[in-house]
């Protein structure tokens, strides 16, 4: 019996000692020293180089399987079947990110991108990469830096996702059940050289230019929905071209408006860029209808830039969408209705760049901005994901992670980059202290950030160099019932936010970074 309970103890010993590593590993701070406090004024205006460039990051070789009861969940007992495309006797699936676990991609409808623009004023080197995912972890936005090839002399490299809920999960939480990471790390690894090719290609074609730009403030309207109170938009569609200043031809165009591209909805299995694909499609390429050409693309590379989506603003699947040219209207979520989404954007776009009202610019100067954040991960279900290694991401201190938050001025424009899913009210004003609210206080995330941000052009960028869900207002914050607006359970917002002290932190910064830039 003694020698027993002796067996038993250096064995509990041992696994107490694996179990103590294994959790260091998960919590440890990856990039430990690795602070960012970017100051860059770039002085005198100048003439600004520009280069753009696009790589395919679209999954390959990887096995499929038929969906025998349409519910978007692998089943054998459903009668679903993998194809097994690698002869090697088991399913390798890619999952998809978003709406529930074990969505694994049946295979592929468009193509997934990193679509990189370089801006160099001669003083500073400043390169925005955009990947179609749905988030991208402050660990590995690190980890492409750190990979960056020293003679492409860049000074600061803004990774964004656009968010799309039809992409592969490199966020570690949409797996095959909720106790399981999702991420292919072969799949990341591909992710990752795309966006390094990508930096590297757009750099390697820097050629002068000038930039003209332009906003729609209402158009895009019935495009989107808020289905939380208070209904606050980030309507607009801001836009950016950028043109060759020895031929006047497209480089690029940067397209900034806030909604989640997931207008396909949760019973798609289908890799997919969602709208952007045929947004950045037709602004490209054109608009043709019926044989006839009824707009003309610009060319060049075309990159949509996702804004304050919080709320949660979205394409419901009971927003209808009509095509803008054929009048037919789309209400299941289908290729189709993504098609007409993304037509009807570029639409406005192509027309804002044909007319007459647009700001041109031949000479401006960068000025950056970029800083560390500490965030509290407050979220218990996210700290049982980070306990049991699913969302796999350093800790800078006990349950606090870094993060980073990058603003940045050139010529009439301004741009503010955080790292979620902001709620639309505290970029643009109208954030309240509803009955019911957990706090009762009054609204903290004040004044509206875009109301103090310089020129006139204002520019606002989520799942910028991180990934950390919604940033809610904390006067509206509502976990304990009763629930604000008359709502009989938990908004989804907190559910997936770090916690209630989330915005106030990254407001605060935000506006510091600002001031500092004047």
């Amino acid at each position: 019996m003694k020698k027993w309970l002796k067996v038993s103890l250096i064995l509990l010993l041992v696994f107490a000692v694996i179990f103590v590593s294994y959790t260091f590993y998960q919590f440890r701070d990856r990039h430990k020293g690795y602070v960012v406090d970017l100051k860059i004024n770039s002085g005198h205006l100048s003439s600004i180089k520009a280069g753009f460039s696009k790589v395919d990051i679209t999954p390959i070789d990887f096995d499929t399987w038929t969906d025998e009861n349409s519910d978007a969940r692998f089943n054998e007992k459903d009668g679903d079947v993998y194809q097994d495309l690698n002869g090697n006797g088991k399913f390798d699936p890619i999952y998809l990110a978003g709406f529930h676990h074990n969505r694994p991609a049946s295979g592929v409808n468009d193509p997934l991108w990193a679509r990189t623009m370089v801006l160099d004023d001669g003083n500073s080197k400043l390169a925005l990469c955009v990947i179609d995912m749905i988030g991208f972890g402050h660990d590995e936005v690190v980890r492409v830096r750190k990979r960056l090839k020293e003679s492409l002399k860049i000074d600061y490299l803004i990774i964004s996702s656009t968010h799309v809920h039809s992409s592969p999960d490199l966020m570690g939480m949409w797996g095959k059940n909720e106790y399981s990471n999702g991420v292919n790390a072969d799949y990341l690894e591909f992710v990752m050289k795309g966006i390094l090719e990508s930096v590297e290609n757009a750099t390697n074609v820097l050629e002068p230019a000038y930039f003209r730009f332009a906003i729609d403030e209402e158009a895009a309207l019935p495009l989107v929905g808020d289905t939380r109170d208070p209904q606050v938009f980030d309507a607009a569609i801001r836009i950016m071209q950028v043109m060759a200043s020895n031929d006047d031809r497209t480089l690029g165009t940067l397209m900034n408006w806030g909604n989640h591209p997931e207008t396909l909805w949760s019973v798609n299995t289908l890799i997919s860029s969602d709208f952007p694909h045929y947004f950045r499609e037709y602004v490209e390429n054109g608009i043709m209808e019926n044989d006839s050409v009824k707009l003309e693309g610009v060319g060049g590379v075309a990159v949509f830039l996702n804004g304050a989506l919080g709320g949660l603003m979205t394409t419901h699947p009971s927003i209808p969408i009509a095509d803008p040219y054929s009048g037919k209207v789309f209400q299941e979520e289908n290729n189709d209705k993504i098609d007409a989404q993304g037509k009807a954007l570029a639409k406005i776009v192509l027309e804002k760049l044909a007319g007459d009202t647009l700001v041109g610019v031949n000479s401006a100067n960068l000025n950056i901005r970029a800083k560390t954040v500490e965030l509290s991960l407050d979220n218990k279900l996210f700290k049982l994901a980070a306990w049991i290694g699913i969302f796999k991401r350093g800790l800078s201190s006990r349950w606090k992670i870094r993060s980073e938050v990058a603003v940045w001025t050139m010529g009439p424009a301004s741009f503010v980059h955080v790292p979620g899913e902001l709620y639309p009210e505290i970029l643009n004003g109208g954030v309240e202290s509803p009955e019911g609210a957990d706090f009762g206080i009054e609204p903290v995330e004040v004044p509206a950030i875009r109301s103090v941000m310089p020129g006139q052009f204002r520019f606002f960028n989520g799942m910028s160099n991180d990934m950390i869900g919604y940033i809610v207002p904390k006067s509206q914050w509502d976990e304990k019932p009763p629930f604000t607006y008359g709502k009989e359970k938990r908004p989804y917002g907190e559910i997936n936010s770090l916690g209630p002290d989330t915005a106030p932190v990254l407001h605060k910064l935000v506006l510091e970074l600002l001031e500092d830039l004047r």
